[in-house]
């Protein structure tokens, strides 16, 4: 079978993390892969992508109507002339663009959404012709069972629920006793500046701790400045991305989630693979179906700085309490072990490729009814 997998582009980011496992994965099962993104042949590649991988890059990265319109007409130009059997597209504004492109040609299309459909303020008009355009997806995959009340109950029955693969680190923490590491793009979205105003309401009582920010994003700036006003420009660092992945691992102490909403946090999974201590915000979607309360992680509520407060202090100040997290946290990721996750990947692509030869899908494989737990 030949599969095309559509991203847009090819850089430090969850999505992608996940596709470079994707390609793999079907590489050595002798399936052939073409991966597609809208980025330029020389912007950065962060992830290690199989060398038996088709890359693809389109070039045509510029937002707005016409450079929608030049997205889809480049990608149905190398769909008609590579004619894979099987799409994946991941990335919401990305799944409308391949119902369009794939509109008439013999393709089935495996939709996959990686974010909460109900945070990401795509425009109105956008969002209906979505839930249209999920209507002619073979199968739409969500990465958590809590999801699925985002999407109309007119495509519900398309929905499988697989989680992002995990791998076991093999890099781990270097005890330093004293930085506590957040991990994501700088935006809103990952509530830094909720948990950069928490930590300073804290540092007094923890002069020991650092706060160490992996990432790069669009509040670089406004974040900066926070961390000015408080005065713990030693204590409060941005790092930008790190030189490999997962490198932060090395120089974490204890991981914190901020998020607002997420869709199936990968740093999570990877501190958790780690054996990190964890406090992660109980935001929708992920983090309560990866972790238990107080046994191998500690959750608070999102977007309440007193309750990130009153973790932070319980965490950063009770070293038996962060052992006793640190050393269940393996066990919580091994749900995501690649060989299971990818056993799902398997069965659904063969339950379409049925479908697209007259068969009809096993029940269980389109029904989105397995939890991730």
């Amino acid at each position: 079978m030949h599969v095309a997998i559509l991203v847009t582009a090819l850089g430090a980011g969850g999505a992608e993390h996940v596709i470079a496992q994707l390609g793999r994965h079907f590489a050595e099962g002798d399936r052939r892969v073409t991966l597609i993104s809208f980025d330029a042949p020389g912007d950065p590649v962060y992830h290690v992508f199989d060398e038996r991988l088709n890359l693809v890059r389109l070039g045509c990265a510029s937002a707005g109507i016409s450079g929608n319109l030049r997205k889809v007409s480049r990608l149905r130009e190398v769909l008609r002339a590579g004619r894979p059997e099987l799409l994946l597209s991941f990335l919401t504004k990305n799944n409308l663009l391949a119902s369009i492109a794939t509109a008439g040609l013999p393709i089935r299309w495996i939709a996959c959404e990686r974010n909460n459909p109900e945070r990401q303020g795509a425009n109105p008009l956008w969002n209906a012709l979505l839930k249209l355009a999920y209507r002619g997806a073979d199968a739409i995959v969500c990465q958590t069972s809590a999801v699925r009340r985002c999407f109309p109950p007119a495509v519900r029955s398309r929905l499988c629920v697989i989680p992002n693969p995990i791998a076991p680190s093999d890099l781990k923490p270097i005890d330093s006793g004293s930085r506590l590491v957040a991990v994501g793009r700088l935006d809103r979205q990952k509530g830094f500046d909720i948990l950069i105003d928490a930590f300073a309401r804290v540092a007094s009582d923890h002069p020991q701790w650092q706060l160490h920010i992996w990432g790069e994003g669009p509040e670089q700036a406004d974040l900066e400045r926070r961390i000015a006003d408080h005065l713990l420009t030693d204590r409060i660092i941005l790092r930008g991305v790190s030189a490999r992945p997962r490198g932060w691992i090395e120089e974490a102490d204890v991981f914190v989630l901020s998020s607002r909403y997420e869709g199936f946090p990968n740093v999570l999974g990877e501190a958790l693979s780690a054996g990190l201590p964890v406090i992660a915000t109980d935001c929708d979607f992920g983090p309560s179906e990866m972790l238990s309360h107080g046994i191998d992680g500690w959750l608070v509520p999102p977007e309440q700085p007193a309750a990130l407060v009153s973790a932070l202090n319980r965490v950063l100040g009770d070293a038996t309490l962060r052992s006793g997290l640190a050393s269940r946290a393996g066990a919580a990721a091994e749900r995501f072990a690649p060989p299971g996750v990818m056993a799902r990947w398997d069965r659904l692509i063969e339950a379409v490729a049925d479908r697209g030869q007259g068969g009809q899908p096993s029940p269980p494989a389109l029904a989105g009814r397995d939890p991730v737990r």
